[in-house]
């Protein structure tokens, strides 16, 4: 039996990354992950690079990689070991990670990670859901606001009328 250490979602999602309109995670982080030296997975990768297409695996441009180191705090120490640009992700590239490491926990922090990425890509598309959902509520409520307001033009237009008009002579019955 496979000796199962799970890591908490909140430790993995946190490590996802935004970049390039994708989501990704950068090697360091994977390497953390997987329990192994950062400059061992980078080997395997290249050992391995016609199974990483660009749209698996990418390294950050000089503005992207200081763009980023600029948004996450971290300690000088944490800065010394990002020397070099690091290698970036998707969730292809994890996966095709998976053929490549074939350790158990690296099988098995696979799996966690799939599934986070799998969460993700369901709350982004609740989240699209509910805005569509917003945008025709709203749609509706301005359609609502229009016919109120041309009911209300509508008895404004009557009441003038009703006060421009000369009084009408009764008929019927008299007593």
């Amino acid at each position: 039996m496979v000796n199962e250490i799970l890591l908490s979602e909140e430790l993995i999602s946190n490590k996802i990354y935004f970049i390039r309109n994708q989501k990704v995670m950068l090697d360091r982080d994977l390497a953390l992950l997987y329990g192994i030296e950062t400059k061992r997975l980078k080997e395997q990768v290249k050992r391995n690079i016609s199974r990483f297409p660009d749209d698996f695996m990418f390294e950050l441009t000089k503005e992207e990689f200081t763009n980023w180191r600029s948004q996450i705090a971290t300690s000088n120490s944490d800065k010394m070991g990002l020397r070099y640009a690091p290698m970036v992700f998707t969730e292809h590239g994890i996966l095709m990670l998976s053929s490549i490491l074939n350790s158990d926990k690296a099988i098995q922090t696979n799996i966690q990670i799939m599934r986070i990425f799998t969460k993700v890509r369901q709350m982004l598309l609740d989240t699209t859901e509910i805005k569509i959902d917003i945008l025709q509520i709203q749609k509706k409520l301005e359609n609502h606001d229009k016919n109120i307001e041309l009911v209300f033009s509508y008895l404004d237009e009557l009441a003038d009328k009703k006060e421009n008009e000369q009084p009408r002579t009764k008929i019927g019955y008299k007593k």
